[in-house]
């Protein structure tokens, strides 16, 4: 009980998201009377909040430095709007017109960033002038008018889904998801087995050995199930696997390198870190850069499924962004937070969103909800450095 107790109070912030969500989900589920942990409805919930867990990783970055980004959702609807004139109208090649598009995402936060870190511009008043700049273009670009349909190719990044090598049709279990869960098991074991003997022969503190035991079974039974679900509808979306390289190599880089080291120490204390040689401005600037060609994925994400670019597209991504990154533990002060946390963050937006809709809740009572929802959990960070 006492290796328990440490284990929560060292790890609170993780462990009170996660257990948020599972009570948000365990909520929705009953009061659907089990439609939300359905296979087709779980799909839909990865495939409806893929572009938001993207625009909350890049914000979780901006917020680590203690900087934010208002401009996403209208950097989404610009290069999404862009997407269509080189896909549809001109017929570029679907890789040629995608690569472009990030490459603007990465000029677009390349801008931005420029006012921030080299002429000290407050982020906030930058990044409110991208969203009405990219959203004037964003009408400029359109015309005032929707472009439809999207190539085949460009859909199938946010809308299809991995074939079964093992020859299995509509209707069957996906014999090849379930191996890749079977396969994710394994690695994930003997990763934690690398990473605990490498903790103990530095010293480290570990888990006693019968918690490991129970950590590596709970989330071994996490992954197939979850694994099984997906393999009882259609398998593995595409896009799931963009949001996996994505969640692992930032998750890499946040923990395992100097830069993510660099953009921890940047919001921690600024000042701090450029004595000690960090360069803060190049930091700043690479981050909104990165900001740039995530917004810019997420426009692509977004197009595709809605198969159409419109002026209306990215509203309030902003705000489901930020709420993401700080309901998963990012905060406004800086220097805090994890790429986990925000993906945690955006599944339980993603499950209100999705659990409020089912219920038949209308818009502007879950607007309400989702704002009381942030609101609790900045009170909640608030709280917990007063302790």
């Amino acid at each position: 009980m006492e290796g328990i107790k440490q284990l929560l109070s060292s790890n609170i912030r993780k462990f009170g998201m996660i257990i948020a969500l599972v009570g948000i989900v365990l909520l929705f589920q009953v009061l659907t009377n089990g439609i939300l942990l359905k296979p087709l409805n779980v799909t839909n919930i990865i495939m409806q909040n893929s572009y938001i867990i993207v625009l909350s990783i890049g914000m979780m970055l901006v917020i680590i430095t203690g900087e934010i980004d208002l401009s996403v959702g209208s950097v989404a609807a610009f290069v999404g709007a862009v997407a269509g004139v080189l896909l549809v109208s001109w017929e570029l090649p679907v890789i040629v017109g995608i690569l472009l598009c990030l490459v603007l995402g990465a000029i677009i936060g390349a801008w931005q960033g420029f006012w921030i870190a080299f002429v000290n511009i407050p982020a906030f008043i930058v990044t409110l002038a991208g969203m009405l700049i990219f959203r004037g273009l964003t009408l400029v670009v359109l015309d005032g008018k929707t472009i439809a349909p999207f190539p085949d190719g460009f859909r199938s990044l946010s809308s299809s889904f991995v074939p079964d090598l093992f020859g299995g049709s509509g209707g069957e279990l996906q014999l090849f998801t379930i191996v890749i869960g079977i396969a994710l098991s394994i690695v994930y074991v003997l990763s934690e087995i690398k990473l605990r003997r490498t903790d103990t022969k530095y010293e480290f503190k570990t888990l006693s050995y019968p918690l490991f035991i129970i950590k590596l079974i709970l989330f071994i039974a996490l992954i197939n199930v979850f694994t099984y679900v997906l393999a009882s509808y259609e398998g593995i979306p595409y896009v799931l696997i963009v949001l996996a390289v994505l969640i692992t190599g930032y998750t890499f880089v946040m923990n395992k390198t100097v830069i993510g080291r660099h953009i921890y120490a940047v919001g921690g204390n600024a000042n701090a870190a450029q004595l000690s040689g960090v360069k803060t401005k190049k930091m700043k600037f690479w981050v909104f850069v990165n900001m740039g060609v995530l917004s810019a994925l997420c426009g692509i994400i977004f197009a595709g499924r809605l198969n159409a670019a419109t002026p209306q597209a990215g509203n309030l991504f902003e705000l489901d962004a930020i709420a993401a990154a700080v309901i998963g533990g990012a905060s406004f002060t800086g220097g805090v937070g994890t790429v986990f946390g925000a993906v945690i963050g955006a599944l339980v937006m993603g499950v209100l969103n999705n659990g409020m809709s089912l219920m038949g809740i209308g818009i502007d009572w879950q607007q309400a909800i989702k704002g009381l929802v942030l609101l609790a959990a900045v009170a909640f960070d608030v709280l917990n450095k007063n302790k």
